[in-house]
């Protein structure tokens, strides 16, 4: 590694932030570590109820004989599945809608404010009108993952679409094109920085929207195993849970934030 003093000034800074970026990383980590250390402390001593808060050591036993039992995995990838669906789904559809709105002002006119009210509307208080509509089936859970997340993602899309440079839809049309090649050729383009800042947000609501799903209908997923073992005082499996929701929920977050950096570095 080259001193500080012959390097020029544009290495000097990647150093500076890649020096940055270690140290947060560092202070994240540790301040976890701490967290888990004060919180086995506090059970071990008799600080808080072991029963009740349950204990580092207690989840990871609890992890580790599920995992044993094979009964943890499957219940992880039903979960992981439904929510990778209502993604997927919210992706076709919220695209699709928020480019027919665009494409016919009048439509997208009458259809704002209740595209508004449905997306304030609680998803939870629709999760049982759900279950009586379509059945307590993966079908149900899918479109719960979907109701969270799909009504602000068509506005937030075709609030971006409006956004666009007005100069260049301009151009467009100066040159004898339709607004089909304005949304070919200016309108989505430009907007796939923002589709993809947008899908980082979408994919963590979509795992909300079925894990509420799941709460009230399901016969396995996450959801399912927190609200079994609220019922059956299972504690130490209902905070194991929630962790590992936590987990997933950061894997497809990096995951969509992955992919977002490899666009940015080829445009």
């Amino acid at each position: 590694m080259k001193p500080e003093q012959t390097l020029t000034p544009q290495e000097l800074f990647l150093r500076q932030q890649t020096q940055k970026k270690r140290q947060i990383r560092a202070a994240r980590i540790l301040l976890l570590a701490a967290f888990l250390i004060l919180w086995e402390a506090a059970a071990a001593f008799g600080w808080i109820d072991s029963f009740i808060f349950s204990s580092p050591s207690r989840i990871t036993e609890t992890f580790w004989t599920m995992c044993r039992e094979q009964e943890l995995f499957r219940h992880i990838g039903i979960t992981l599945a439904e929510t990778l669906i209502s993604f997927f789904l919210v992706i076709l559809f919220g695209i699709g809608i928020a480019v027919l709105l665009w494409l016919c002002p009048r439509f997208s006119s009458v259809m704002e404010p209740y595209l508004v009210v449905l997306n304030s509307l609680p998803k939870s208080a629709m999760a049982p009108l759900l279950i009586v509509w379509l059945g307590a089936n993966m079908r149900t859970i899918v479109v719960a993952g979907m109701s969270v997340a799909i009504f602000g993602s068509i506005i937030s899309l075709y609030s971006e679409f409006k956004g666009v440079d007005p100069d260049a839809v301009k151009l467009i049309y100066t040159l004898g094109g339709t607004k089909r090649d304005t949304l070919r050729k200016v309108i989505l383009p430009s907007s796939v920085p923002f589709l993809l800042s947008t899908f980082k947000v979408n994919i963590g609501l979509c795992l909300v929207g079925v894990v509420i799903g799941e709460f009230i209908g399901a016969r396995s997923g996450l959801g399912y195993l927190i609200i079994y073992g609220s019922q059956v005082f299972q504690l130490n499996m209902v905070i194991m849970c929630i962790f590992v929701l936590c987990i997933i929920a950061t894997l497809l977050y990096a995951a969509v934030s992955f992919l977002e950096k490899q666009y940015l570095k080829k445009h």
